[in-house]
């Protein structure tokens, strides 16, 4: 059950916000505390999955031979053959601009280490090295699972930001996106919610509501 206070901030915050002419997000941000963020053991990554999507399209790239190009075609944003990944990967120009233009990226599980030669110089530091498949494998699953997460990276910063919908959404399902991501954070800090200083919810032009 979502807490009350929850949705009370996420309601200020779409009532406060500016109109805009673009569909603003929605973001959390998080404060952490007593968390020793030098130490990379102690660093969050992590994907979740919003209860509700993240409200916007999210492309998907698959990398993979024919079969799994065959079961992609019509599912995933792009498709890459291995041929084609060795193309891309030569054109550092090209392999940056696929980069950022995917937010997710699937390739079948025996191409991994040729993709972390090739193209993990550009994926990595973004946080989009692949997510491996099976071979035979059927994406669509996966790539509809994609389109609602949301990737989680501290680094070495105690305050981090996580996207949880837009303002077209409504405050209950924004609120349960925001209790989704909060609970997944604490479970993977020591203290759990006690290394968390706090949390504000805002859209991308309005002020900060505090969520905790």
């Amino acid at each position: 059950m979502v807490e009350e206070i929850t949705i009370l901030a996420v309601k200020r915050a779409l009532e406060s916000s500016p109109e805009r002419n673009f569909r603003q997000s929605v973001d959390l941000a998080i404060n952490l505390k007593d968390v020793d963020l030098s130490n990379p053991k102690n660093r969050i990554q992590e994907d979740i999955v919003l209860p509700h999507g993240r409200g916007k399209s999210l492309k998907v790239c698959v990398i993979g031979g024919a079969e799994l190009a065959e079961k992609a075609k019509g599912v995933a944003d792009l498709i890459i053959t291995p041929e084609e990944l060795g193309e891309i990967a030569d054109d550092k120009t090209q392999a940056k601009k696929v980069a950022s233009q995917m937010d997710f990226f699937i390739a079948e599980a025996p191409l991994m280490p040729q993709i972390g030669r090739r193209l993990g110089i550009v994926l990595a530091p973004r946080g989009k090295m692949p997510k491996p498949i099976p071979p035979g494998a059927d994406p669509e699953p996966m790539i509809e699972s994609l389109r609602r997460t949301v990737s989680i990276r501290t680094r070495d910063k105690r305050t981090f930001q996580a996207p949880v919908g837009t303002v077209d959404m409504t405050p209950e399902e924004l609120a349960e996106n925001v209790d989704a991501v909060l609970k997944r954070v604490a479970s993977k800090l020591e203290k759990g919610n006690m290394n968390i200083d706090s949390a504000y919810v805002k859209t991308t032009m309005g002020p900060a509501e505090k969520v905790l």
